[in-house]
């Protein structure tokens, strides 16, 4: 009824070490995983057991683990005065009370990701370990296989009730530009993105988290579009948002745009750039190129743009 004891923060810390390699990166994976694992009744080794059902849990909750985890514990039956002994694998309850060893050892296919010993004993030879080692990687394999029989992979997605979160690096340079102008561009994102969270890191780490997975998408697009490097050559299919005199500015990435000339739409000389084009048009554009300052200049020529008039 109170707080956890030495011995389960002891447990739960063997247990997170055992797990702690297989757990996907935070860029991959960018979610706080909490796990609980309730033993109501115990003739075992309870850390252990725990591994295998936080294991489970994990997969079925849709964490994209590197591989499953399981563990087992081996004991030891020694005389001391003749010293012949016997090592137990998966010990009881009593064979863990009255025996002479607890060697908890946890891990993959592949190879350990954590291991515990206790001993009642002045100490264990080398061939005591091996042994015992030897008999925790079958008893760990057998576990391993009887996991993937119920669960071979995690799932594919997680519950519809988590939050939906993207992740990804930026430049950070760019930081600026996601955010823009006392904040104007960020607060354009969130409203027009049904309100989603923007977190963003002064490494370039930028999560963008919300209960709906078409608004995180848009938002994650949107910034995608923002930090994207535009290179000379490369077509879009742009938005014309402003006609000017001597052209007219044509979004090609979101918070990106550039000038087409108006000697830059057709191949013969036009009086007006709304000839061609009305704003809100979509054409395509080549990036034909970028000055010092950043400025973008396009051509609807070169891109094979046809007005419709």
């Amino acid at each position: 009824m109170r707080g956890p004891k030495r011995r389960e923060i002891g447990h739960g810390a063997l247990v997170e070490k055992a797990l702690l390699p297989v757990i996907p990166e935070v860029e991959k994976f960018p979610y706080t995983i909490r796990i609980v694992s309730e033993v109501v009744s115990s003739n075992g080794s309870t850390s252990q057991a725990s591994v295998c059902a936080a294991c489970i849990a994990l997969m079925d909750a849709g964490v994209p683990i590197k591989e499953p985890v399981a563990g087992i514990s081996v004991g030891l039956a020694k005389d001391e005065k003749t010293g012949k002994y016997k090592v137990l694998t998966d010990i009881q309850g009593p064979e863990d009370h009255y025996g002479d060893m607890d060697f908890k050892v946890a891990g993959t296919k592949n190879g350990i990701t954590a291991i515990q010993m206790d001993v009642k004993i002045d100490g264990i030879n080398k061939d005591i370990v091996k042994e015992a080692l030897d008999r925790a990687k079958d008893a760990r394999l057998q576990i391993l296989d009887i996991i993937k029989k119920q669960i071979p992979e995690p799932r594919k997605s997680l519950s519809p009730y988590a939050p939906k979160i993207f992740s990804m690096m930026i430049n950070p340079s760019k930081i600026g530009e996601v955010v823009g102008p006392k904040g104007s561009m960020i607060n354009k994102i969130i409203e027009e993105c049904g309100g989603v969270e923007i977190d963003i890191e002064d490494s370039g780490l930028v999560s963008v988290t919300g209960q709906n997975q078409e608004d995180v998408d848009k938002a994650a697009n949107w910034i995608k579009g923002i930090v994207k490097e535009i290179e000379v050559g490369e077509i879009f299919q742009g938005v014309v948002r402003k006609i000017m005199d001597f052209g007219a500015f044509v979004d090609i990435l979101p918070g990106q745009s550039g000038l087409v000339h108006i000697s830059k739409f057709v191949p013969h000389q036009i009086k007006s750039v709304k000839d061609v084009v009305r704003e809100g048009d979509k054409i395509p554009v080549k990036v034909m190129s970028i000055d010092e300052l950043g400025r973008i200049n396009l051509s609807a020529i070169d891109a094979g743009f046809k007005p419709k008039n």
